[in-house]
């Protein structure tokens, strides 16, 4: 079996391990070594939109906001509850993030933009922003990672339009709900890469990356620059525990054990257990499936296992980063339905053809009420967005197009079977088509009907926050959340109950310490990201997940480095 030895093992090359690893090794640690499990690097963080939620970060000040750590504190405590994090947490959370942020941006090419327009989730809530808090990746260039781009994750198929452009948080807010701009915005892309000849000689891929990708490729950049390697094909086995310390890891590399040794510790940072379905069926609500799930396929609970068998304390097993998702057939992951159901003249419904909740409300928020009301013997599967010949026309939906630029002659027939997508001349049909009940989705039409002619939601309040609106249509009156379904042919598109990873996971410290029951800390041992409990449970805002990984790994990092190898 072959031996090594590294000053600390990162496990795990998402946004999390890298920035675990960027810090160990720009403080001054020699052998940082980041393994991962798949054959490609940036996990589920280079499949996201890569938002990063931090109040009073850099760029936010840079951009004049108004903001403080109090009021994101009130904000904070007034919207998850105490029995899922602490203040102390909060507290560390708040004071480290914007730290981090600026470590990162002095020490390495990694680079943020202010998200000016994207409010807080709870925007009525005591302390809410109506922007500023959220930074997304600034693009980048393809050619500056060289031929190592050919190792990084694909993104999700939800982040590239046509399955060749790329464009960044702001720009889709633009598109999707077409402000004034979107058709230039889409054009100049557009153009951009139609005219980038030697870039389409070697293949379709967009020169420009945004959002995860863009996030993940800056921080792969900045370990590059620093000939920081990256073991890809490599798997957590075990955890070794010896004089009271973790020592190191035995790994499954390319097939083969080997055992990676430490002198100063192990952090943790490798996703959750989402892919793991015995798992999911043991822990979270029903119904529950890993295809549902936007997490990376190899997220299935590795390090968590392992650090259990060292006796570490476990959280919110139960709980999950919820989203509604659209497995569309033909493609590899299952897209995140975030802005789908939010735009004006798109329902959910259950199995009774009845409503589940506010669907322009924040996706997270959505998904607890689906689970509340289905513990309580509603909102039964399957599920379905309806809508109209209207909405069809002039909005994307999943994977395809408004219907001025794609027709339905152009739709994929795969999408037509097993239900995925139908379309029936009325409303009776349809429900008769997709097998749910026709008088409880007849009542749900005629009564959106009636709330989109008064723009007022009696039943769920949709429109009414700040938040509901950030993807809506402002060019519908009374309410642009709410449009009516009175135009046929009338669709439905399946919709699961999904998400994009598990938030349950190993108890840590303020300095990522993995914790025993006993709140003792397993020397030498660390987490972060959703392998550890989650912090902001709630999903307070855009960027909620990545945030609380990336600072807790830069704590991680810091703690390893201030003390010696004896010590930790």
């Amino acid at each position: 079996m072959k031996e090594h030895q590294v000053d600390v093992l990162v496990v795990g090359s998402g946004n999390a391990g890298m920035t675990a690893a960027l810090t160990a090794k720009i403080m001054g640690l020699k052998q940082v070594l980041v393994i991962e499990k798949d054959k490609t690097y940036g996990g589920t963080s280079g499949m996201s939109g890569g938002g990063v939620w931090v109040p009073c970060n850099r760029y936010a000040v840079e951009a004049g906001a108004s903001d403080t750590l109090d009021e994101a504190f009130e904000y904070l405590r007034g919207t998850i509850p105490e029995d899922e994090t602490a203040d102390k947490m909060l507290r560390a959370y708040l004071k480290y993030a914007p730290e981090m942020v600026d470590f990162l941006h002095d020490n390495t090419d990694v680079r943020y933009e202010s998200l000016g327009a994207y409010p807080d989730y709870f925007s009525d809530a005591s302390g809410a922003k109506t922007g500023h808090r959220s930074m997304e990746p600034a693009p980048i260039s393809v050619k500056t990672l060289g031929g190592t781009f050919q190792d990084q994750i694909a993104p999700n198929p939800a982040v590239k339009t046509f399955d060749r452009l790329y464009f960044t948080q702001k720009e889709l807010h633009y598109l999707m709900g077409r402000l004034p701009g979107w058709i230039s915005i889409a054009l100049k892309e557009a153009c951009k890469y139609a005219f980038d000849f030697p870039m389409r000689i070697r293949g379709r891929q967009s020169r420009r990356l945004t959002m995860g990708a863009a996030g993940i490729a800056r921080l792969r950049l900045s370990m590059k620059k620093r000939d920081m390697p990256i073991w890809l094909n490599t798997k957590l086995v075990e955890l070794l525990y010896e004089g009271g310390r973790v020592v190191g890891a035995k790994v499954e590399r390319q097939g083969h054990l080997e055992t990676i040794h430490v002198t100063r510790g192990v952090i943790l940072a490798s996703g959750g257990f989402e892919q793991n379905q015995a798992l999911r069926e043991q822990n979270l609500p029903e119904p529950t499936s890993a295809q549902w799930s936007g997490g990376s396929r190899c997220n299935t609970g590795d390090a968590l296992e392992a650090a259990t068998q060292l006796g570490a304390a476990r959280r919110l097993m139960t709980h999950a980063w919820w989203s509604t998702t659209i497995s569309v057939p033909g493609e590899s992951y299952p897209r995140l339905s975030i802005f789908e159901k939010s735009l004006p003249g798109s329902y959910v419904v259950d199995s009774l053809g009845q409503r589940i909740a506010n669907e322009s409300q924040n996706y997270m928020t959505f998904m607890r009420e689906l689970h509340a009301e289905r513990s309580k013997g509603g909102a039964c599967e399957p599920y379905y967005m309806i809508f109209d010949a209207r909405y069809r026309k002039n909005y994307i939906v999943g994977p395809m197009l408004p219907g001025k630029i794609w027709p339905d002659a152009l739709i994929p027939k795969r999408y037509w079977e097993d239900n995925f997508l139908s379309k029936e001349p009325s409303i009776e049909a349809l429900a008769s088509r997709i097998g749910i009940d026709q008088d409880g989705l007849l009542a749900t039409v005629k009564k959106v009907n009636a709330y989109a002619a008064t723009g007022e939601d009696v039943d769920f309040h949709r429109g009414e926050a700040l938040y509901d609106r950030y993807y809506s249509d402002p060019s519908v009156k009374p309410n642009p959340c709410l449009a009516p379904l009175v135009q046929p042919p009338f669709y439905a598109m399946k919709i699961d109950a999904g998400d994009f990873g598990t938030q349950g996971g190993m108890v840590i410290d303020e300095d990522a310490r993995v914790l025993r029951e006993n709140s003792s800390a397993i020397v030498g041992l660390y987490a972060s990201g959703n392998c550890a409990a989650g912090i902001l449970t709630t999903y307070p805002g855009p960027g909620a997940t990545l945030g609380p990984a990336m600072t807790f790994a830069y704590q991680a990092a810091k703690h390893l480095v201030s003390l010696g190898s004896s010590e930790t």
